[in-house]
Formats: C-alpha cells, sequence, structure tokens
C-alpha cells in the first residue's frame, strides 16, 4: 500500500532504532523521507534505505532546527508529517550524584527539542491548512521508578506537552503523544535479554496510522504501540474522548 505517496515526512531521531523503524515504515507508505540526528554516518544510511534526504541537526539548537525543517521543505515540499522522535537517557542512578548539567541536557533535548521542532513546522501547516505532530513520549511518563528522574520527568513533560498543544491546535492541527514502549535499542540494552521487549514493528505501524488520519479524533491522547490496537482505537474513538481515556489523571 503506498496511501501517503506524495507526502512530506520528517523524522528526527532517525539515525537508528526507532526512528529509523519509523522512517522505514513511512516510506513503504509512499512518503517523502527527511532524517535528521547529530550522526551524520547514520542518518546517510537511513536516508539511502529510504530514498530521502538526511540532514545533520541538534534538535536542542532553535537555529539548527529551523534549518532543518527549511531544508527538508525546499527539497522535497512541505512537511506533512513530523516524528518529533530525537530524545536521551543519561546513566542515573542517584539524581543529587549527577552534574545539573548533564542532568538538564535531558530536558533540552528531551523536552526543548521536541517544542523546537513544533515550533518549526507548525505555521506551514496552519497555513496550508493541513499537517500532523507525532512527538515521542515514554511509558516512564506515567511509571514510577521505571527511569532515572530526568529522563522520566522530560518524558512525562513531553506528554502534558503534546496534550495542551493539540488543545491549542483542535480542529486545525492534530497533534499525538506515543509510546513506542520498551524497544530493544542502543539507548535500553541494558536491560537483557529476559526485559519484556516491545515488538519493534508496533511504533512505526502506530506512527503510520496517526499519519493516515484514521486516529485524527484521539490528537492529545495517550497512546501506546504495543497496549493500545490500532483498529480498537480507532473503532472507540468517540468512547475514548467521551470517558477522558487514554490520558494521564489524578483519580480520587
Amino acid at each position: 500500500m503506498s496511501e501517503l505517496r506524495g507526502q512530506t515526512a520528517l523524522v528526527t531521531g532517525g539515525g537508528r532504532g526507532i526512528g529509523r523503524n519509523v522512517a522505514l515504515e513511512l516510506a513503504s507508505a509512499g512518503m517523502q523521507i527527511a532524517v535528521s540526528a547529530r550522526s551524520k554516518d547514520e542518518i546517510d544510511g537511513v536516508a539511502a534505505e529510504v530514498g530521502g534526504i538526511a540532514i545533520q541537526c541538534d534538535v536542542s539548537n532553535r537555529a539548527q532546527v529551523e534549518a532543518v525543517v527549511a531544508e527538508t521543505e525546499e527539497k522535497l515540499g512541505p512537511i506533512d508529517l513530523l516524528v518529533a522522535n530525537a530524545g536521551i537517557a543519561p546513566d542515573e542512578d542517584n539524581a543529587w550524584e549527577m552534574e545539573p548539567a548533564d542532568w538538564w541536557k535531558t530536558f533540552e533535548v528531551n523536552v526543548l527539542g521536541v517544542y523546537l521542532c513544533n515550533r518549526a513546522v507548525i505555521p506551514g501547516m496552519l497555513e496550508r491548512g493541513r499537517g500532523r505532530i507525532v512527538n515521542v513520549a515514554s511509558g516512564a511518563a506515567y511509571l514510577p521508578g521505571s527511569s532515572g528522574t530526568s529522563y522520566g520527568a522530560s518524558k512525562a513533560a513531553v506528554h502534558r506537552f503534546s496534550e495542551t498543544l493539540a488543545n491549542q491546535l483542535e480542529g486545525r492541527i492534530p497533534v499525538f503523544s506515543i509510546s513506542p514502549g520498551l524497544v530493544r535499542t542502543r539507548l535500553t540494552d541494558e536491560a537483557g535479554d529476559d526485559a519484556p521487549w516491545t515488538p519493534p514493528e508496533l511504533a512505526p505501524r502506530l506512527v503510520r496510522a496517526l499519519a493516515s488520519g484514521r486516529l485524527d479524533a484521539l490528537a492529545g491522547r495517550y497512546l501506546h504501540a504495543e497496549h493500545d490496537d490500532i483498529d480498537d482505537l480507532a473503532s472507540r474513538a468517540d468512547e475514548i474522548v467521551e470517558n477522558d481515556l487514554n490520558a494521564i489523571r489524578l483519580r480520587r
């Protein structure tokens, strides 16, 4: 199937792992792909695989992010889909033993980077009256103790940012927050062979479904690549919204 043929996607953190798999899936759906990351060799390889372009970028740098968006649109056309996937997870045993600059760097990449990428694509999407944004969060956003303080807090911020931004853009640009699950990558490999690994194809399938518009009614909801079946989400969208499901909430 090539249901997304002619559309353009920008995938940050696209040089390996989840980002690479998302780029491959979207390319198989017919999209033109720009892959971005700090490692030039890795994104060059992925771009060659998908027949797209590679643009080196540190997502925490505003000027570099704006240049990536400009180059993508110059070479491939208007961006129809942003997948803000770039992220880091530092080694952290005890928060108080980390250098503050190292702890904060996680927020600069995981939170500021998501904001800058979203900010850079939204004006063009609004002007054209189309576009979608997928921000990659994590189960660490709601599972206490599943990660270090800097990573977990940063991913909680990504989700709340995405939900609030979706409210601001309601009816215009759908913004989604997803968890890819525990996918085995260089970032997570230390969890070991016995960890409950999520099949790596699930997150790319979810992103592809989001890109298609099937789940636009669920903008702002927390969607999990492994625990949320795509067809079930589509059939229950009204119920999910009405009952405020797939949301991180305080219940009393």
